[in-house]
């Protein structure tokens, strides 16, 4: 393809599709329905808005990259220069059935294009502050993660020089530290047991004191906590992960669809003709929200009647996991009606 570059492009729209990487960002530009320039960089923000702003001067620039590892720093630097961009979720991309071949170039061709056809919708950014109290949360479950790993290697190696039994199915407790630090056993496994003991022990700290950070987090969002908290089953944790990461929903979604995609417990649907076929959830958006609410979906159905005859009904039918699934979306769907009223969630609402 012939380099264009050197076109006057004042007044002219240019949609810019960016394929983001560690070390490299791939641009593709499009003018008018066709690819006026394609290149490589080093992955520098900076750089990136000053090629933009010397290629295409005086020109409506539209860019669009994949929400991934590198966050939204560069959505907002191009934002703050003037550059209308959107970040969109990689599903969104839509392919052809035939389409095998990958590159960074392709990709970044095809949300050029589509953007310019408007094909392409973006999500919804975080501000910084909500970011920020994200990262609480995040940080936290991170944490959790390490100690039920350290966890699992603290029995394994018990299992391993014989010290625990199969049928064991002790939780770890200071208690059961102890007895383990009194074990009579060789220096190197003591060793080994003491460094892990420790390692846990610290997660433990740290895990603690960002839950007090988290309930600090509540006393500035009191009407967004006072909802959440209110759901049978919902404490702290669940609170805050699904008011960081899902936030005010009569704010955040203008419709119960536009949440169920959001959270991705939508099904997937193929439809031909006159048939209809419902497949699994889309699965888009956050594992950790869609995780957190099927938790607070078994919990609720322990004490909401009407959410159990949903999960029952659905039960007899198409199994457990689906009908959690489908609980879980009615939940969250109640929910959002508690923000839009203004009220506490009630057993049986509808």
């Amino acid at each position: 393809m012939r380099d264009q570059s050197n076109r006057n492009y004042s007044g002219k729209k240019v949609f810019v599709g960016i394929d983001v990487h560690k070390k490299t960002y791939s641009l593709v530009a499009v003018c008018e329905g066709v690819i006026v320039k394609r290149w490589s960089m080093a992955a520098s923000v900076s750089s990136c808005i000053t090629q933009l702003k010397k290629y295409f001067k005086n020109s409506k620039i539209y860019s669009v990259y994949e929400a991934g590892f590198s966050g939204y720093s560069l959505h907002r630097a191009l934002v703050e220069a003037g550059i209308e961009n959107i970040v969109i979720s990689p599903s969104s991309i839509q392919k052809a059935p035939n389409d095998r071949v990958k590159t960074d170039q392709l990709d970044a061709r095809k949300m050029a294009t589509q953007l310019s056809q408007g094909l392409l919708r973006g999500i919804q950014v975080p501000s910084r502050e909500r970011e920020l109290k994200r990262e609480i949360c995040r940080l936290r479950s991170q944490l959790v993660d390490h100690r039920v790993s350290i966890g699992l290697q603290i029995k394994s190696k018990l299992h391993y020089y014989g010290l625990m039994s199969g049928n064991n199915n002790r939780k770890l407790s200071e208690k059961y530290f102890k007895e383990l630090e009194a074990l009579d056993v060789e220096s190197e496994i003591k060793l080994s047991l003491s460094v892990l003991i420790e390692l846990w022990r610290k997660l433990t700290q740290e895990i603690k004191a960002l839950e007090v950070k988290l309930e600090k987090q509540e006393v500035i969002e009191p009407e967004v906590t006072r909802i959440y908290r209110s759901v049978p089953g919902v404490g702290l944790i669940t609170a805050r992960i699904l008011a960081t990461e899902l936030g005010n929903l009569k704010e955040r979604f203008k419709n119960e669809r536009e949440l169920f995609s959001y959270t991705g417990l939508t099904p997937s649907e193929y439809s031909s003709g006159d048939r209809v076929h419902k497949g699994k959830i889309t699965r888009c958006g956050s594992p950790k929200v869609r995780w957190i609410l099927t938790e607070a979906a078994w919990l609720c159905i322990r004490k909401d009647g009407a959410l159990r005859e949903v999960y029952e009904r659905i039960k007899q039918k198409r199994g457990a996991k689906k009908a959690i699934v489908a609980v879980a979306r009615k939940l969250i769907g109640r929910i959002r009606s508690c923000f839009i009223q203004g009220c506490e969630y009630q057993l049986g609402m509808a």
